[in-house]
């Protein structure tokens, strides 16, 4: 069975891409599909996004990277997913992520929603977490693939994504 791992990946994370590496396992194949949400402004474009997973899932088989806008679960159709892939950090993620479960669900009965605790010692990151750490030049580099350390330092004028 396919499965669709949805969301704005602005910019990936190590958790977003342990939950990939974990469903390439999982599944048949994996799509990660990147939301172009016209009503955000996010930090990085589309399509240096989709290089960012692009690069940071080379070593991946059976996974391929889209872009999308409107209904995720329209997404799931036009990929042949049976599945929609979400992580769960903390109890807090849980409500949101239900209710999101439930609007999918009823807009698509075929399609189920399989939640993934994120992996411990990533259970802290989200995008906005590091954009803020790199934005104030902290170390982003335990945080994200070495390729978005390198975008973020670039982004917020810093020589040294490691320091």
């Amino acid at each position: 069975m396919r499965a669709l791992y949805p969301g704005s990946f602005d910019p990936l994370t190590l958790g977003h891409l342990d939950l990939i590496e974990r469903g390439a396992v999982l599944f048949d194949g994996l799509v990660v599909a990147v939301l172009q949400n016209p009503s955000k402004t996010p930090a990085f474009p589309l399509e240096r996004r989709l290089e960012q997973i692009q690069r940071a899932i080379a070593h991946l088989n059976g996974v391929e990277v889209r872009s999308f806008d409107g209904l995720t679960v329209d997404m799931a159709r036009a990929c042949g997913a049976g599945v929609i892939l979400r992580g769960l950090r903390a109890m807090s993620d849980f409500e949101f992520e239900l209710q999101l479960a439930h609007t999918n669900k009823s807009l698509a009965p075929d399609l189920e929603t399989l939640f993934l605790a994120t992996a411990a010692h990533h259970s802290f990151l989200s995008s906005s977490v590091v954009k803020e750490v790199a934005r104030f030049g902290g170390n982003v580099s335990r945080m994200v693939p070495p390729g978005v350390a390198e975008d973020l330092a670039r982004l917020f004028n810093q020589a040294n994504p490691s320091r």
